[in-house]
Parts: C-alpha cells; sequence; structure tokens
C-alpha cells in the first residue's frame, strides 16, 4: 500500500499556498489602479538570513528587544511571505491625506507615505492572509521582519515599508503565545 504522510508534504503545500497569498495580494484593489506593491516568498535560508539581522538589531543599545524574540520565533516558519511598497503619490486632487497640502508638497518629502501606497499594502496584506486563513496555515503578520528587510535591501531600494508573513502549518501555532528575549527598558 502506497501512502503519502502530511510530513512528506508539507513544503509544498507551504509554497503553494504563499503562492496563492501572492496572487490574492496583487490581484487586491489598489488606488487609482496603481500597483507599486513588491512581492516574495522566502525559504528557510532567507528567513535564516533575516533571524540573523533581526538579532543584531535587537542586540543594539537601543534596539527592541521583541526582535530578538521575533529572530528566534521565524525560523519555525516553514516560508515567509515578504510585501513592501514603494512610495509614490496618486497625484489626485485635492487630496492631502497625507498631511500636505497636496501631492506637490508631499513630492518634497520623498520618504513621507502617501496615504494610498500604505492602504493599498494593508489591503494587500489582509488579501493574503485571508487565503492562508482559508487553507489552515498559521501565520502573523510582523513589522519587525519588515524593518530587517528594509536594512537588507531585499526588496529594492526603492520600496520602502514592509511586512512579513511567516507560514507554519504544525500542531500548534509558534507565532502566540511568545515570550520576549530582552528585558524593556523603562526611559
Amino acid at each position: 500500500m502506497e501512502i503519502i504522510h502530511e510530513q512528506e508534504q508539507r513544503e509544498e503545500m507551504i509554497l503553494r499556498v504563499a503562492a496563492s497569498m501572492m496572487a490574492a495580494a496583487r490581484t487586491a484593489p489598489k488606488g487609482r489602479g496603481i500597483d507599486n506593491l513588491a512581492i516574495a516568498v522566502l525559504q528557510k535560508e532567507g528567513i535564516r538570513e533575516v533571524s540573523e539581522k533581526l538579532k543584531e538589531m535587537g542586540n543594539r543599545e537601543d534596539g527592541p528587544g521583541f526582535f530578538l524574540r521575533d529572530a528566534e520565533n521565524i525560523l519555525l516558519a516553514q516560508a515567509m511571505v515578504v510585501i513592501g511598497t514603494r512610495i509614490e503619490p496618486m497625484q489626485l486632487t485635492p487630496c492631502g491625506l497625507c498631511g500636505f497640502s497636496g501631492c506637490a508638497e508631499k513630492n518634497e518629502h520623498p520618504n513621507h507615505p502617501c496615504t494610498f501606497n500604505t492602504g493599498d499594502l494593508g489591503i494587500a496584506i489582509g488579501s493574503a492572509v485571508s487565503v492562508a486563513m482559508d487553507n489552515r496555515v498559521d501565520n502573523r503578520i510582523m513589522f519587525s521582519v519588515g524593518m530587517a528587510l528594509l536594512e537588507m535591501g531585499t526588496l529594492g531600494a526603492d520600496v520602502k515599508i514592509i511586512y512579513g508573513i511567516p507560514l507554519s502549518v504544525s500542531g500548534k501555532s509558534p507565532f502566540f503565545d511568545r515570550k520576549s528575549k530582552k528585558p524593556a527598558t523603562s526611559d
């Protein structure tokens, strides 16, 4: 009798779900139909590299302690979807949702996000994690991972905001009930 055990298919299952998550993020609605997203999947080696960067960042004098926790936590993921956005104003008049009088003034501050870029990123992330949920794949949206990826330049210099979504298929989600690795400071 030929039998295929779940453990033998786990990596393939995760990568199939990750591919569907990327498709969901790409096809999510976007302001004016303009797509500024960068989307990728990291596998074990890429996750290890991000983990090392998180450790470096967490061990800095002013480093957030939870970066050390997240560095260990993501090592339990079989894959990780990463989604980021470029900052590109939508040229909507009148707008000013970013806090400036309009896109012309906003362009004087190139690293200040356009509200539509961040909104589109949030909608894309929501679409992606809904695919993970529909497939019962454990996940968590992590800004710390995005900060590491930004420092690493993983999605390119023009991508200014990134989130990571580690994925796991196991008996219990490794992304909840987490303990901090570094005590919080009271400054």
